[in-house]
């Protein structure tokens, strides 16, 4: 035994379970509090007070809503198809918890649980998987409304992931790299005067070929993670509850549980491409502050998505369509174009 914890490949893959804890333990408690925020956000956008009668201000509301929810009676429809009804919520967790495995939240090691080279093909792999869940939850509900929401999501994940997918190309022709570390690491410093004449940091929001890219990424980040003004697999107005509808208790709760999760994942990678990552003054001198500058960057844009939920309507599902395939893609693929005939005079300027 003594032998195996000296063994190096042991130790790191030790530390790497050991961060993998933290950070599930730790997110799950975010994702408990989000909710709880964002709960608090609504109320004062619509001028009531939100939860604050469970404990001091409501902060334990998210434990007596666990807690609710644990003891809830779990129904499930008759003529479900119950195999694919039961793994439907597990979907809808599981992408999310792999892709936050390689987001860096701050200098490495001691903040990045696995560096692989691929890391951003990864989080566009498994934001695919997401739409199983919530297709196979409406189809195998046996619930015209559940399958209605889930057909939707399918049309909508494809007509977004495309842009979504090509305002990216732009960061990796900037930083050569697939890597999200590398791609943290390529924002260190600050702009070359050839830039910018501002005395900016070298972040990808403020290379002019990358602004088009992060509003594209930001737009359709809400329909990834199906959050109004997009969130049209739910719409309770046409669909009941859309593709969760026939779901309770903890299943219902993996369901929401995902979304917020998601939201959590898809603000991260924003981060990392396109606000600096974990980099920000004093980071040089002291690392750990690195964790709180990617921290303080996600939370500004977990409000942005909570303050725009409250603020804006549904779209109407033409609406939604048009604008992904007519308006998003063709910008997309224009900006791709000039950002790789810029690097490319760039290069040999």
């Amino acid at each position: 035994m003594a032998a195996l914890m000296q063994n190096e490949a042991f130790q790191v893959a030790l530390w790497a379970l050991v961060k993998v804890g933290i950070i599930l333990g730790v997110m799950l408690g975010v994702v408990s509090y989000l909710i709880y925020a964002e709960r608090k956000i609504c109320g004062h956008i619509q001028a009531r007070t939100g939860p604050n009668r469970v404990g001091p201000l409501g902060l334990l509301q998210p434990i007596a809503d666990v807690g609710k929810l644990l003891f809830k009676e779990e129904f499930i429809p008759a003529g479900a198809n119950k195999v694919v009804f039961h793994i439907a919520p597990i979907l809808a967790v599981f992408p999310a918890i792999v892709t936050f495995s390689v987001i860096p939240m701050g200098p490495p090691p001691m903040f990045v649980v696995t560096d692989i080279n691929v890391g951003l093909l990864l989080f566009l792999a498994m934001s695919s998987l997401g739409v199983y869940a919530i297709t196979l939850g409406g189809w195998s509900s046996n619930n015209k409304y559940a399958l209605l929401g889930g057909l939707r999501s399918s049309a909508q994940m494809i007509s977004y992931e495309l842009a979504m997918g090509l305002s990216t190309i732009p960061v990796l022709l900037r930083t050569g790299t697939l890597s999200l570390s590398g791609i943290v690491d390529a924002q260190a410093g600050q702009l070359k005067a050839f830039d910018t004449v501002l005395p900016l940091p070298n972040w990808g929001i403020f290379h002019w070929y990358l602004v088009l890219p992060f509003f594209i990424f930001l737009i359709c980040s809400f329909a990834e993670t199906n959050r109004a003004p997009f969130d049209l697999p739910e719409a309770e107005g046409e669909l009941v509850a859309g593709f969760h509808t026939e779901y309770s208790s903890m299943k219902w709760a993996l369901f929401f549980l995902g979304e917020y999760m998601n939201m959590i994942v898809i603000c991260s990678i924003m981060v990392t491409l396109y606000l600096g990552g974990w980099h920000g003054p004093g980071v040089d001198k002291f690392a750990p502050l690195g964790l709180v500058w990617f921290l303080v960057k996600l939370f500004a844009l977990l409000f942005f998505f909570i303050w725009v939920r409250w603020t804006y309507p549904r779209l109407r599902y033409d609406q939604l369509m048009g604008f992904g395939w007519k308006v998003l893609l063709p910008a997309s693929v224009v900006n791709v174009m000039i950002a790789a005939v810029w690097l490319y005079w760039r290069a040999n300027a």
